[in-house]
């Protein structure tokens, strides 16, 4: 019989840094090649919503399962998250269902977790002024998550409703230790930053190559299709570019996509996977002026890895419910 586990089952069973220590290990086994993972499969659903199916195969653990995902803009007006999810795990020995749970909190926490890994190996050591551009789900995420890695002494956040903004700022501030400022526009936001993180789903560029001071490091997670970007081509081309798996970003990613077809850079421009930067099978950031980018998408193995890290607990404190499906 399946276990089943809500989103509060899964919250109380992993935390922040369980899962930035997870997400290394699934970033480095991806980029070892240990993983079996296809691009994920969208469904296109109206004119701004999709479905999305993410299988993935570790056998590190050994875990099997996949993730199914509905990116719905409309949901905000009807009282639902925008971004929901479940995750399904298989026996990998057999093929048998041995759990189902919601996978929203795993795709808001493991995105932030795997941005923290990126700050962990490519940010300055005494990066600890951070902007965030967005003020949903991600933008809270990543403030914890990064918060775990560096010393933050300032966060900027900017989002086009001044109230989000402002709410962001004063809910945030006493839980993140460091002053929380909302800021009157994005550019004024990412001054003299050290890291950024760009959590929208734009179609145009919200940050701007000149607004970008050497030495900063930009975690870019919200534009998720091949017509999306959140950075100008420039910022891009003077940047080490990096990413999470490079047949997605090549197909997917519209910040990386768009500025090819601009002509600034080509796909040589890609400095390395992060988990080959985990692993030092690929260089990270080269001098303390450098910029540095991670362009991220997601990816099946990281919510595959988090979920089986929820179901072994699961199992062991006896949270969830069985079912005879």
């Amino acid at each position: 019989m399946p276990l089943v586990l809500t989103e509060s089952d899964v919250k109380a069973l992993i935390s922040m840094d369980d899962l930035i220590e997870t997400m290394e290990s699934a970033l480095v086994e991806f980029s070892a090649r240990r993983v079996q993972q296809p691009l994920r499969t969208i469904v296109t659903v109206g004119e701004r919503s999709f479905f999305g199916m993410m299988p993935a195969y570790m056998p590190a653990l050994p875990a099997l399962g996949t993730k199914l995902v509905t990116v719905f803009a409309g949901n905000a007006e009807v009282g639902l998250p925008t971004h929901l999810a479940t995750v399904m795990l298989l026996d990998p020995a057999t093929g048998a269902l041995v759990a189902i749970m919601d996978g929203r909190y795993i795709t808001e926490a493991r995105t932030a977790a795997v941005s923290a890994v990126s700050v962990r190996h490519l940010a300055r050591a005494d990066a600890g002024a951070l902007a965030i551009v967005g003020s949903g789900v991600q933008a809270r995420s990543h403030l914890e998550a990064i918060a775990r890695v560096r010393q933050l002494r300032d966060v900027r956040v900017w989002s086009p409703s001044v109230e989000r903004r402002e709410a962001f700022a004063s809910e945030m501030s006493a839980t993140a230790g460091a002053r929380i400022v909302p800021a009157a526009d994005a550019r004024e936001a990412v001054r003299d930053a050290d890291i950024i993180v760009l959590a929208t789903a734009s179609r145009e560029p919200v940050v701007r190559s000149a607004w970008v001071h050497d030495g900063a490091h930009i975690c870019a997670v919200g534009a998720c299709r091949p017509n999306q970007r959140e950075m100008d081509g420039a910022l891009v081309a003077r940047a080490r570019l990096y990413v999470d798996s490079r047949e997605g970003a090549l197909a997917e990613a519209g910040d990386v996509v768009l500025a090819m077809a601009e002509g600034v850079i080509d796909a040589a421009h890609i400095a390395g996977e992060l988990g080959e930067v985990v692993s030092a099978t690929a260089p990270g950031r080269q001098s303390e002026h450098d910029v540095t980018i991670f362009k991220s998408l997601g990816m099946a193995v990281e919510d595959v890895a988090a979920a089986h890290l929820a179901w072994e607990r699961a199992k062991v404190r006896g949270v969830g419910r069985n079912y005879d499906l």
